[in-house]
């Protein structure tokens, strides 16, 4: 009996040891595999961390070392005329020429307070337009293409309010007025439109001479609309007239009627010839140039109108050698309507 007492304890203690190894174990299982789990975890964050580093400092160098190609900036440049420069109407493609001006012709006297530099050349004469000149900066490059460049000025607004005394010291400056286009998106602040009264332009006329008081020539911003309106145009050139100012049609659209209401009232009146910039391309932007310049050797003179893009700036700064047979002059220097 005591010998069978005996094995039965040692039996019991032999299953309790067991037991507690198997709890041991299974701790120590769970242990290993939560230890596990940690360090492969570890492994994976640490991966993603160095992924986004190295991720971060490929596009920090690219950020700071590689600069925009060319392309890029024209087509940083292209959005940017959708919203700040010309209507783009297929009337732009378009190329005028007019009346050869006869050797004895002479250009009219606009504004006999306003002095003329004046020509004595025989050279058939170019003037150069760039319209929507509004900053420091582009009078800045647009002078460091020296030769005669016509700024034409948007009045001032609250996106450009200092547009007016940025012009003032320049020796020529015009007025690129605003007027209602077909379809255009972002009209500039007092835009004229169809419809309003001889009152309301003339005020504005009025606001314009006051802002610009040495000032000669306008030119139409957009206005397809308008400038093919007879009434908005009678009232127009009435108000041009009384506050003395000339007037360059862009010709925005073929149906334009701003000559027969130059003729009318007696305002001094031209037309451009060729548009520089529909396309923003070096080749395109000095293939149009030549077209003006044999323009201006068939009949005398031809007006070009663009727009102060880096890249129109930099084929005209690259194209001095194409003018050595003409004069770059002023608008006020060519024959006047």
């Amino acid at each position: 009996m005591a010998k069978r007492k005996t094995r039965k304890k040692t039996t019991a203690k032999k299953n309790q040891n067991h037991t507690k190894l198997k709890i041991i174990n299974i701790i120590l299982l769970i242990l290993v595999i939560t230890l596990s789990v940690t360090i492969i975890s570890y492994y994976f964050i640490l991966q993603d961390k160095q992924t986004t580093s190295q991720t971060k400092t490929e596009t920090q160098k690219k950020t700071t070392v590689k600069k925009p190609s060319v392309t890029q900036k024209i087509q940083e440049e292209l959005t940017h005329v959708e919203k700040a420069f010309e209507e783009y109407t297929d009337e732009l493609k378009k190329d005028y020429t007019h009346e050869p001006v006869l050797p004895t012709e002479k250009p009219s006297v606009i504004n006999p307070e306003q002095p003329k530099a004046t020509t004595k050349s025989d050279k058939p004469k170019i003037a150069i337009v760039i319209d929507d000149v509004t900053l420091k900066s582009q009078v800045k490059n647009l002078q460091n293409i020296n030769y005669k460049v016509n700024m034409s000025f948007m009045p001032p607004t609250k996106t450009h309010p200092n547009s007016a005394k940025i012009a003032q010291n320049l020796p020529f400056y015009m007025i690129h007025f605003p007027m209602q286009a077909n379809s255009f998106k972002f009209e500039e602040a007092n835009t004229l439109h169809i419809g309003d009264s001889y009152e309301k332009i003339e005020q504005r006329v009025k606001a314009i001479r006051e802002f610009y008081p040495e000032a000669v020539f306008t030119n139409n911003h957009t206005g397809s609309k308008f400038t093919s309106d007879h009434d908005s145009m009678d009232k127009l050139f009435r108000a041009l007239k009384k506050y003395n100012f000339s007037f360059l049609d862009s010709r925005t659209t073929a149906k334009t009627v701003a000559k027969e209401y130059a003729t009318k009232y007696g305002v001094p009146f031209l037309a451009r010839n060729i548009f520089l910039d529909n396309e923003l391309k070096y080749d395109y932007i000095q293939g149009q140039l030549k077209k003006a310049i044999a323009i201006a050797k068939k009949s005398g003179y031809a007006i070009a109108i663009g727009h102060p893009h880096s890249i129109t700036i930099q084929v005209l700064k690259e194209s001095k050698d194409l003018l050595k047979d003409l004069d770059v002059v002023y608008i006020n220097e060519l024959p006047i309507n």
